[in-house]
């Protein structure tokens, strides 16, 4: 008895965080014999407490692994004296748990049979075999359960990322009026940023003023940004929206920048688009601005 509570404490000082030894028969009586041999020797005891082990089950313990349903239920027969000669190891250790499947269990069963059956010589073997081996093989299993769940979250979170990416460099477009469009800075600048952004569309120059662009959201949304920051009078936003995917061309175009005089050249571009009612729905073109310039 002195070498099993000798061989227990020592197994249950060498857990890590995490890691539980829990009595399941006679817990109290065990639990209170394990305090006592962690201060006295057991020869040092009195008759009384030696007498209390004489009617005493088998030892029968849990050994548990936080972040695994794995459960490793122990029992250590009166005649273990310490040595793996004295009792099979592999009928020590049985594996449980509620919510492992049949083949699981199997497969840790045979790892306890493989783990026991390397031990030879030990001083202390029910140490040594679950201690040294099985909670081991136990954390790694852990580790791994962990990077697998990582990398499919990984995955999943690649697969949101993708998908915001691609909402946000959906094709946009926008447009813009203004009561002239004159100022040779601003259109040097609109022409630098349509290039800078791989924006394309038109600026139509003179009076009225308009503006119309497309490409992906985020470069549309910064062209759009730059052109408000200018001084302008009485400059609109009219729209900035995705373009219908009906709309959008299956073939990708080369983006460019023109400059248009005419509201008539501004609406044989939009009609060539696909788009010449974004434009007339907003009297840009109409009859009464067909001859505007």
């Amino acid at each position: 008895m002195e070498r099993q509570l000798e061989e227990l404490n020592l197994l249950k000082h060498s857990l890590l965080n995490g890691e539980k030894l829990l009595f399941t028969d006679n817990a109290d009586t065990w639990n209170s014999l394990l305090e006592s041999h962690s201060d006295l020797s057991f020869s040092g005891n009195s008759p009384s407490q030696a007498s209390k082990t004489d009617d005493l089950s088998p030892a029968k313990f849990r050994i548990t692994a936080q972040g695994s349903p794995i459960q490793f239920e122990v029992t250590i027969p009166c005649e273990y004296n310490g040595s793996e000669l004295s009792v099979d190891l592999s009928q020590c250790v049985s594996v449980r748990g509620d919510q492992i499947s049949r083949t699981a269990q199997e497969r840790w069963q045979n790892i306890v049979v493989e783990c026991a059956a390397e031990l030879s010589g030990s001083e202390y073997p029910i140490y040594e075999l679950i201690s040294v081996h099985l909670l081991p093989r136990l954390h790694e299993e852990i580790s791994s359960d962990e990077s697998e769940a990582l990398a499919i979250r990984d995955s999943e979170n690649d697969v949101v990322t993708s998908g915001r990416s691609h909402e946000d460099s959906s094709s946009y477009h926008a447009l813009l009026t203004s009561h002239h469009l004159v100022s040779p800075t601003k259109r040097r600048n609109m022409q630098h940023w349509s290039s800078q952004l791989s924006i394309s569309g038109f600026a139509k120059v003179g009076y009225p003023g308009v503006i119309y662009c497309q490409g992906d959201r985020e470069q549309v949304e910064e062209f759009v940004a730059n052109i408000r920051a200018m001084q302008w009078l009485a400059l609109k936003l009219r729209f900035m929206e995705p373009i219908p995917e009906n709309e959008v061309p299956k073939k990708q175009e080369k983006r460019r920048w023109v400059e248009f005089e005419k509201v008539g050249e501004v609406v044989e571009e939009m009609r060539q688009l696909g788009r010449e009612a974004y434009i007339t729905e907003m009297g840009i073109g109409s009859t009464g601005n067909a001859a505007t310039k």
